[in-house]
This record gives C-alpha cells, sequence and structure tokens, in this order.
C-alpha cells in the first residue's frame, strides 16, 4: 500500500469506519475527497444540514445554486469557518467563501471556494525515525448560473476544480473535474388571510471525473449526490413564522462488494447508473442508503431565528445521527449564524462543534456608507 494509500485509510476510518461494526452487513458507501460532503455553513448546519429547498441565501452554492435566481437581494458574499475533529487537533478545519451576484431579475452569477486543511501530519519510515511533515489539504472552486424559467421555476448549472494533495507535494495531487445540475420552485400558499410558501429542490452535485493520485493508474469516485428537498413556511402572525424543512439524499457511487472495496474500474457516469441498483444486499440495502435530515426555523420579523434539526444515516452505512442546534441574527448589511452539533452515535468529528457563517449583503453596505 503506497502513502496516498495510507493517508485515504486514515481519512476514511476517521470520518466512515468508526461506527459499530456488524459481520456481513456494515458496508458503507466510500470515496475520495470527503470534504466535499462537509455541510459548509452555519445556517443550514443548524436545521440538520440541509438545504435544498429552503430560502435561498448567500450560502445557496452548496446545497443549490438555482435559488440565487430568487433571490431578493442584488449581491452577497458570506464566510463561514468549521472546526474539524476539534477534541483531537486544533489545525483541522474547513473555511468556506461564497458570493453571488444579479444580472437581472431573471438571472445571476455565484461562486465559492471551500479550503479544507488536514493540519500537519508527521510521516515516519520507523519508530526511531524523527520523520517529515506535511500539510495535506483539499480545495474546490466552482462557478453558477442559474436562471427563472417561469414565474416560480428557476435551474441552475455550476462547474467546479477541485485538487486533493494529500501527500504536499510529495507525490501528486490529486484533480477532477465536476458539475452540478440543480431546480428550485417555489410557489406561495395561504393559511386563511396569510401567505406563506411553499417549495421544492433538487441538485446532483458533483457529476464528473474520477480522482487519480498516482498519475492515472488508480482513480477514486468523487461524491457525486442527489439531494431532494422541500420546504414550508407557516406565517403565525405578522413578526412570527415558523418554516419546516426536508431533504433526502443518495450517493451516486457504486456499493462496494465488500467494505474493502475502494476502486473500480468503472467509470463517473457508469457508476451513477449502477448505483441504483448495485448494492449486494438487493433492495433493503439499497434503501439503507438513502439518508435524510428535518429542520425547523423560528422567525421572528425576519430578523431574529432560533433553529433546530435531525440528520439520520443507516448504521450499517455510516451510523451518522445527530441533533443540531443554531441561531442567527440578520439586519440590512449582514447576518451572524451559529450552529452546534450534538451527535448520538461516536461516528461523527463534528460533535459538540460550533460553527459560524457571517454574510455580507452589498445593498445594505451601500446604504450605510451612503453610496
Amino acid at each position: 500500500m503506497n502513502k496516498i494509500q495510507k493517508i485515504l485509510g486514515i481519512a476514511l476510518f476517521v470520518s466512515v469506519v468508526l461506527p459499530v461494526y456488524a459481520e456481513n452487513k456494515y458496508n458503507p458507501i466510500v470515496n475520495s475527497v470527503y470534504s466535499l460532503g462537509i455541510s459548509p455553513d452555519a445556517t443550514a448546519s443548524g436545521m440538520g444540514d440541509l438545504g435544498a429547498a429552503t430560502d435561498p441565501d448567500v450560502n445557496s452554492q452548496y446545497w443549490n445554486p438555482a435559488k440565487y435566481a430568487q433571490i431578493e437581494s442584488k449581491a452577497g458574499f458570506g464566510f463561514s469557518y468549521t472546526p474539524w475533529l476539534s477534541k483531537l487537533a486544533s489545525d483541522i478545519d474547513l473555511a468556506y467563501l461564497a458570493g453571488y451576484y444579479k444580472l437581472d431579475d431573471r438571472q445571476s452569477l455565484s461562486a465559492s471556494l471551500r479550503y479544507f486543511s488536514l493540519g500537519e501530519v508527521i510521516l515516519r519510515t520507523a519508530i526511531e525515525d524523527p520523520g517529515y511533515s506535511i500539510q495535506p489539504y483539499e480545495f474546490a472552486f466552482d462557478v453558477a448560473y442559474s436562471r427563472m424559467l417561469s414565474e416560480r421555476l428557476s435551474m441552475a448549472v455550476a462547474m467546479r476544480y477541485i485538487v486533493s494533495d494529500l501527500m504536499s507535494g510529495d507525490e501528486p495531487a490529486g484533480k477532477a473535474f465536476a458539475a452540478d445540475v440543480a431546480a428550485y420552485y417555489k410557489q406561495p400558499v395561504y393559511f386563511g388571510s396569510r401567505r406563506g410558501a411553499l417549495a421544492f429542490g433538487a441538485n446532483i452535485s458533483n457529476i464528473g471525473t474520477k480522482i487519480s493520485y498516482d498519475g492515472g493508474n488508480t482513480s477514486y469516485f468523487i461524491p457525486t449526490n442527489l439531494r431532494l428537498g422541500t420546504s414550508l413556511s407557516y406565517p403565525i402572525d405578522d413578526f412570527n413564522a415558523l418554516r419546516f424543512s426536508l431533504d433526502v439524499n443518495k450517493l451516486l457511487v457504486p456499493t462496494p462488494s465488500d467494505s474493502t472495496e475502494v476502486t473500480t474500474d468503472e467509470s463517473s457516469i457508469a457508476g451513477i447508473f449502477k448505483s441504483f441498483g448495485d448494492a449486494p444486499g438487493g433492495l433493503s440495502e439499497e434503501l439503507q442508503e438513502i439518508y435524510g435530515s428535518v429542520g425547523v426555523e423560528y422567525a421572528y420579523n425576519n430578523q431574529f431565528f432560533v433553529r433546530g434539526g435531525y440528520y439520520y444515516e443507516n448504521q450499517y452505512k455510516g451510523n451518522r445521527k445527530y441533533f443540531t442546534f443554531g441561531a442567527g441574527f440578520k439586519m440590512s448589511m449582514f447576518r451572524l449564524d451559529a450552529s452546534y452539533l450534538v451527535s448520538q452515535s461516536q461516528t461523527n468529528p463534528l460533535d459538540e462543534t460550533l460553527r459560524f457563517s457571517l454574510g455580507f449583503d452589498m445593498e445594505g453596505l451601500r446604504a450605510m456608507l451612503g453610496k
């Protein structure tokens, strides 16, 4: 096993393979560039890590870029920070920057940059060897175009460039290209005389090439994912509102025939189609590969927010189960959000971790500066 495979094996063990084992049943889907699956912002993370059909905001690029075509503000940008394995290390984290600009009332451009640092890793060839230090990292940069296709339906296409450097220059960095295709539909609904909203969203993300760390001799799947969601906004009165949301997901990556299989010779596109019916356990195992989130948000005057959510993943497919809590504050020029995660299993690197997001509205900033 070469150095790259060792690093991948450690990453998979820490993030996927720590759950309870069950003979002949534990069979999680494995892929490379695990950081692409980490939810980047505190707003969505406070509701159980969901966002396919929630209201558009500055961080919609990750969840559903089609929402930008229906955002009210002209332009905005935001920054989010997520500590990773904070109980074990202080130098592993995810930084995320996102922004958007509305070209007109029907179309928008958006972009995001994520940087995942794996901290300092000491490599040794023997116990007495002092070793040497490397700093592996992964990053992804993407741009998206979204457009209204009707009064209530918008769609988007995003293009992404991915780099995964696990050996910090000692071995070739893995590189991949991917695309997202997303849709968002929102319509008003009435509860007596009060107006709420019902929304649906879909996003197939990371449709692209496989990634290799040895010049193409061995290739790994990236986390192609299908996300479907719905959201309902219920106005209690003129100042108070509740929003209920649900997301379901499925990784469009082949199921390994056993828990040690990491790569195959199939193309990524073939893997997408195969992923719907290749589980060794048949339909029951395919259904185990569907994971999801439910969340609720209370809003006062659309300025103060309190959130909660629950995330579920089958015990044989990763065993991530956790509650999330969040709060936010919004003004005309900026918003600040925070979230906290409480895991129900011993498998989550974000257990008891506090995350933050800060967003800015360009129109609000311009008004404050008097321009």
